[in-house]
C-alpha cells in the first residue's frame, strides 16, 4: 500500500514525536500524511472526516476522548493500530482495530512503542520518557543500556524541550509547528547527533532557558495538606511553560500533588495537574470531574475551568490530594 494510504495521528508532544520517530525508523512512512497539533489538542480523529479504506497509526491520545471518531473510522474500513497510555474507557473489538494501551503510572506511548520494537530504538523511547516526567523510569532503562551520565542528560534535555515546544493556548504560541518538528527528528536516526546538531533544538534550548527565567521566582498561591497550587498569568511565555513548570514543580516536592493555574485571555484558567510523584495516582480521576479534563493518573489536566468554578476546584484538590 503506497504511503498516501498512510496516516500518522499523533499527540504534538514528546512522546507522541519520540513515539512515533521509532515506528518510522523500523517502518519508514516518509509519504504519510500527519495529524497532529498542540499537546491538548487530543481529539484528533475528527479531523478525518470521511476518510476511508486507510492505514491510520494513532499515537498517545486518549481512546476515549477519541470513541466516536474511531468507531465511524473502522465502519469505513479503515484499518487502525492504536497505541496509548491515556485512560481509554471501554475497548471496542473490532477486527480492524489494534490496540495496545498501558495506563500504567509508570508507562508511556514512547515505552509501549520500545516495548513492541523490543528496544530496537531504545534512546528514542528513555527522551520520551523524560519528555512525560518519568525520569525515574528514564534513568534505570539508561544504567540498562549502558548510558554514560552525560548521555543521559542529554536524553532528559531532548525529552524536556519536545515537550515545551508542545504546549500553548492556540498554535500561534509554539515555536514550531508539531509536524515540522517531527519533520526535524525525523532526518536524525542517534538522539545524541540530534542533540548536537539541530537547529531547531538550539532553537528552543535558548527559547526554553529565556521563558523558564521569567517562572523562576513564582511562589505557590496556595497550600494545602497536600498539595500546592501556583498561578501564571495570561502571556505566550507562561502558555509556553506550564507544563514543563509543573513537571519542575513536582520534581521539588515528590510527596505533594501540584495543580498549575494558567489565566486564560478570555477568563478563566487552563490547569495542569501532577499527583504526588510517590504515588502517581489520582491526577486524571480529579480532572474528568470536568468537562474539558482529562489525562492519566501521574499527570492531567482541563483546558477550560470557568472562572466561577475554580472556588470548588481549589477544595475539590485539597479533598483529593490530602496530607501524604
Amino acid at each position: 500500500m503506497p504511503d498516501a494510504n498512510r496516516i500518522d495521528v499523533f499527540n504534538g508532544d514528546a512522546d507522541g514525536i519520540c513515539a512515533l520517530h521509532q515506528l518510522r525508523l523500523h517502518t519508514p512512512r516518509p509519504g504519510a500524511r500527519l495529524i497532529t497539533g498542540l499537546k491538548r489538542d487530543i481529539a484528533l480523529l475528527k479531523r478525518l472526516d470521511e476518510v476511508s479504506g486507510q492505514r491510520i497509526t494513532v499515537l498517545d491520545i486518549s481512546l476515549d476522548r477519541n470513541r466516536e471518531a474511531l468507531m465511524r473510522l473502522l465502519s469505513l474500513g479503515n484499518r487502525i493500530f492504536y497505541a496509548d497510555h491515556h485512560f481509554s474507557g471501554e475497548v471496542p473489538r473490532h477486527g480492524l482495530l489494534e490496540t495496545h494501551l498501558d495506563p500504567s503510572p509508570h508507562v508511556c506511548t514512547s515505552l509501549i512503542v520500545d516495548r513492541l520494537l523490543a528496544g530496537a530504538h531504545a534512546p528514542w523511547a528513555i527522551a520520551g520518557a523524560f519528555g512525560d516526567n518519568l525520569d525515574e523510569r528514564a534513568r534505570r532503562y539508561a544504567d540498562a543500556l549502558g548510558l554514560a551520565a552525560d548521555e543521559q542528560e542529554m536524553l532528559r534535555e531532548i525529552g524536556t524541550l519536545l515537550n515545551y515546544n508542545g504546549y500553548g493556548l492556540s498554535e500561534e504560541d509554539l515555536l514550531i509547528h508539531p509536524a515540522d518538528l517531527f519533520g526535524e527528528v525525523r532526518q536524525f536516526r542517534d538522539p545524541f547527533v540530534f542533540s548536537r546538531q539541530s537547529a531547531l533544538l538550539e532553537r528552543l534550548r535558548r527559547s526554553y532557558a529565556d521563558d523558564m527565567a521569567r517562572a523562576a521566582d513564582l511562589q505557590p498561591a496556595s497550600v494545602t495538606a497536600g498539595g500546592r497550587v501556583f498561578r501564571l498569568p495570561a502571556a505566550a511565555w507562561a502558555n509556553r511553560v506550564v507544563g514543563v513548570l509543573a513537571n519542575r514543580l513536582s520534581r521539588e516536592q515528590p510527596a505533594l500533588a501540584h495543580a498549575v493555574l494558567l489565566a486564560r485571555p478570555g477568563g478563566g484558567f487552563q490547569v495542569s495537574v501532577r499527583a504526588p510523584l510517590a504515588t502517581r495516582q489520582g491526577a486524571d480521576s480529579l480532572c474528568r470531574r470536568y468537562a474539558t479534563g482529562g489525562g492519566r493518573a501521574g499527570a492531567a489536566g482541563i483546558n477550560h475551568l470557568p472562572e466561577d468554578e475554580l472556588t470548588g476546584f481549589l477544595a475539590a484538590f485539597a479533598r483529593h490530594f490530602p496530607s501524604p
